[in-house]
C-alpha cells in the first residue's frame, strides 16, 4: 500500500491564493475512479483549507479540530472527475480556536457553503509532525500535490437495529480498527473523521425519509445545522446512532441525528431534507 499520509484523507491539491491569517482559495480534483464523493467530504475539503490558513497564522503551534458548524448548505453535487474550487475566510484565529466561513463550487456551480464554523486548536505535534505540515503547505502553495492520490474509502457497514417507518431509526456503526484514512487522520493519533460520521448519519436519515416514498423517489439533503462533535472517536469503537425524523412541512422534513459510544454522546446535528414525493 502506498503511504496514506496526505493522500487517504487530504482534500486540497493546490492553494492558488493565500492571504496569511485571512483567506485562501484552493482546488481539489476528485479522482474519476472513486465511486462517490459525498457532500460531507466536500465540507471536509473546505475545512482543511481553513486549517492550513489557521496553522500558518499561529506558526504551526496548533491545528484546528472539528467541533462546531452552525450551518452547512448543500447546493449541488460533486461527482468523481470534478475539480472543486475551494474558498475560505477566517473571522478569527488565535492559539485557542479558529472561526471561519467557506464554500466550494465546480465550474462556478455552487456545491456547498459553510457558515460560522469553529475549530478549537490543539497542539500540532499531538497529531502530526510540525515540520511535515510546514513542508506540505509550501508544496500546496507552490507546484501543488500530485493529483488523483485519493483512493476512495471502503464502505463502513451500518446495521439497522430497529426502525419506525418514516419517523425513527436506530443503527450501529463499527468503526474499523484499521483503515488507510487513519494514516492521514492522523499519523500520530488515529481519529475517526467527524465528516465521515456525518456522511453515514445523513445516509441513514435519507434512507429513513425514503421509506414511505414511491419507488425511485429519494430525499435530498438541503442543509445541516448545529453540528457538534463532543469527543474524538477512536478506531474499533462501536457507535450507536439515532435518527428522529419529523413530518414534512412545505416539502421539508427535519431530522435529529445523534451518535453515542460507551453510553456517551459524541456527536449531534440537525438535518433538513427535501422530502421525497409520495
Amino acid at each position: 500500500m502506498s503511504d496514506p499520509h496526505f493522500a487517504a484523507y487530504s482534500f486540497v491539491d493546490r492553494i492558488v491564493e493565500f492571504v496569511p491569517g485571512q483567506r485562501a482559495r484552493g482546488t481539489f480534483e476528485i479522482p474519476a475512479r472513486v465511486e462517490r464523493f459525498p457532500a460531507a467530504l466536500v465540507a471536509e475539503a473546505v475545512g482543511q483549507l481553513a486549517a492550513w490558513v489557521a496553522m500558518d497564522a499561529i506558526g504551526f503551534r496548533g491545528r484546528p479540530v472539528a467541533a462546531l458548524a452552525t450551518e452547512t448548505r448543500f447546493a449541488g453535487v460533486a461527482k468523481p472527475g470534478d475539480t472543486l474550487d475551494l474558498a475560505v475566510e477566517l473571522q478569527q484565529c488565535d492559539d485557542e480556536a479558529v472561526a471561519y466561513d467557506g464554500r466550494a463550487s465546480v465550474d462556478g456551480r455552487p456545491i456547498i457553503e459553510l457558515a460560522d464554523c469553529l475549530g478549537p486548536m490543539l497542539p500540532v505535534a499531538d497529531f502530526d509532525a510540525p515540520e511535515a505540515m510546514r513542508e506540505r503547505l509550501a508544496l500546496l502553495r507552490g507546484t501543488g500535490a500530485a493529483r488523483g492520490r485519493f483512493p476512495g474509502i471502503d464502505d463502513i457497514p451500518m446495521h439497522v437495529a430497529r426502525r419506525s417507518a418514516g419517523s425513527e431509526l436506530h443503527a450501529t456503526i463499527d468503526v474499523p480498527a484499521e483503515a488507510p484514512f487513519f494514516g492521514d487522520h492522523f499519523p500520530r493519533r488515529p481519529v475517526f473523521p467527524a465528516t465521515l460520521l456525518l456522511d453515514l448519519m445523513m445516509r441513514l436519515a435519507i434512507d429513513l425519509a425514503a421509506g414511505s416514498a414511491a419507488p425511485g423517489k429519494a430525499a435530498r439533503a438541503l442543509r445541516v445545522t448545529h453540528v457538534k462533535m463532543r469527543s474524538f472517536i477512536a478506531p474499533a469503537q462501536r457507535l450507536d446512532v439515532a435518527v428522529a425524523l419529523g413530518a414534512p412541512e412545505n416539502g421539508v422534513a427535519k431530522a435529529m441525528l445523534g451518535a453515542r459510544t460507551d453510553d456517551r454522546l459524541v456527536a449531534t446535528a440537525r438535518l433538513e431534507l427535501a422530502a421525497p414525493g409520495p
